[in-house]
């Protein structure tokens, strides 16, 4: 007789919080069933513990091993339905999550997998790219291009292969969705994927994932052998096959034509374009290369139609976004909602403000690369036309926070030390732009800058964001001028008197 089903993350960041630890004490005993299930995304419960009741699941949060019998007993849970995180959000990229067991192709099927596929085997390519044209999906990677488009441009290109590319080289700091869906959901990516190769005429696959990704990496292969096994993997009748390889640690391989550099063998540097990777990508074949969580919201598209994902969200922003709350708030997480509320309302929703003793100094928007925003400015909404129009980018959506015991100063130089350190060295404005500016933060730092070095940094900084060839260089300078514009004080105090 099996003991009681206790459902425990095998995410990562689930496991870092304690969850592996729980999983060794308990794994011998007869009284106990663990199921090891993707996360849910409230890390700021973990470790978290679920068993089922008639009333729906129950949780038992920032559990240790002692808090095994009372589990057991059923005291002290409470209804996930209740808690005000999740019960807010509105997911369907990620509606699975904490739910199936991330390796079984059963639990996908049955919370709706396999769907879209099927949807999507029943017509035509010209029909698959028009649903996504209805849907008004834009690229959820930082670019924000609609997919249609790139799709169609590669479905009428002639060659003799084509490919597939997600790009799952997530690099921004505070930024984790893609391995959540690698780790906690891979068959939702491997569908994706499917349906756009039945829609261009690919062959072949690839997912080039970060090389800081070794649990997302075995699970992705794992998934693909069960995928194979079930017979699956085709496009148009043909196999089609998907290789899983690892990135060399370069954050500008996030970039695509450096992605593709780097798959081919070669050191990531980024191309110029034209041509693009939808014309002339990998090997010089028509190439889709979009993010993981693009990849993962197309089975939903082609399961429930494009009208129902262009219903969602703004005008100019159709569907859900995944933010990643990160930094100095009560409740670090993952939540998935329509494009259309502000970033203070995400903040307190969400996050419940800041974390005990904290005030709120800035927060940052779109990775290392994202602009700085104060308090007088979380009022803009989150969609991509507000933050076009704010100077500034969704990126990723990772969303860190910043309090007031934060040097902006070294905060500006840290940043600019990171782009130095991550440029290709492709073109000049960012190989030597970002240099000098390292130089100059450097100097302010130490006591040595005047004035006019202050006026070069804005000026290095306009001449990059116009000149680089890519968006490392092109990006680099606005959380650094962001945060001379704001904070003035910060920089101008350390000059040379």
């Amino acid at each position: 007789m099996s003991g009681v089903r206790l459902y425990l993350s095998n995410d990562t960041s689930s496991c870092a919080a304690g969850a592996e630890r729980l999983a060794e004490a308990w794994r011998q005993r007869s009284d106990v069933e663990l199921v090891r299930t993707s996360s849910r995304g409230a890390f700021y419960l973990e470790p978290m513990v679920e068993r089922d009741s008639p009333e729906g699941r129950l949780a038992w949060c920032h559990v240790t091993a002692e808090d095994l019998p009372k589990i057991l007993a059923g005291d002290g849970g409470i209804p996930i339905s209740t808690i005000p995180f999740l019960s807010k959000q509105t997911r369907h990229t990620f509606v699975s999550f904490g739910v199936t067991e991330p390796l079984s192709l059963e639990a996908y099927q049955a919370q709706g997998g396999l769907a879209g596929l099927r949807n999507a085997r029943q017509g035509s390519p010209s029909a698959i790219i028009q649903e996504i044209k209805t849907s008004r999906l834009r690229g959820r990677g930082g670019a924000a291009f609609p997919v249609w488009k790139k799709w169609d441009v590669a479905a009428t290109a002639q060659a003799d292969r084509k490919y597939v590319v997600a790009n799952a080289d997530e690099g921004d700091a505070g930024t984790y969705c893609d391995r959540m869906i690698m780790e906690g959901d891979p068959f939702r990516l491997i569908e994706g994927m499917l349906i756009c190769a039945m829609a261009i005429g690919a062959g072949a696959g690839y997912i080039y994932c970060r090389q800081e990704y070794p649990a997302a990496t075995a699970c992705l292969r794992a998934a693909i052998r069960a995928a194979g096994k079930a017979g699956w993997l085709e496009s148009d009748g043909q196999p089609f096959t998907i290789e899983v390889v690892s990135g060399a640690g370069s954050y500008v391989c996030g970039e695509e034509t450096a992605l593709l550099e780097s798959l081919e063998g070669k050191r990531g540097v980024v191309r110029a374009r034209p041509p693009h990777p939808a014309q002339s990508g990998l090997y010089g074949r028509p190439t889709i290369v979009s993010n993981v969580l693009t990849f993962a919201t197309i089975p939903n598209i082609l399961a429930r139609g494009g009208a129902w994902h262009a219903s969602l969200g703004t005008e100019g922003s159709c569907g859900t976004i995944a933010l990643q709350l990160g930094g100095r708030v009560k409740q670090p997480g993952l939540i998935e909602i329509p494009f259309g509320l502000t970033l203070r309302e995400v903040l307190d929703q969400f996050g419940q403000g800041m974390a005990d003793g904290a005030r709120l100094k800035a927060v940052q928007v779109g990775g290392p690369l994202g602009s700085l925003f104060t308090d007088a400015q979380l009022d803009i909404p989150i969609c991509f036309d507000a933050f076009a129009q704010a100077d500034a980018i969704l990126g990723h959506g990772g969303i860190v926070v910043f309090d007031d015991q934060t040097d902006m100063l070294e905060l500006s130089r840290h940043l600019m030390a990171f782009v130095a350190d991550e440029s290709c060295g492709k073109c000049v404005p960012c190989r030597i732009g970002s240099l000098r500016a390292r130089e100059i933060l450097d100097a302010i730092q130490r006591g040595q800058a005047t004035e006019a070095d202050l006026s070069l940094l804005t000026e290095l900084g306009d001449t990059m964001k116009a000149t680089s060839l890519c968006g490392l260089g092109g990006r680099a300078p606005y959380p650094v001028l962001s945060a001379l514009e704001h904070f003035p004080v910060e920089f101008r105090s350390r000059l040379r008197s």
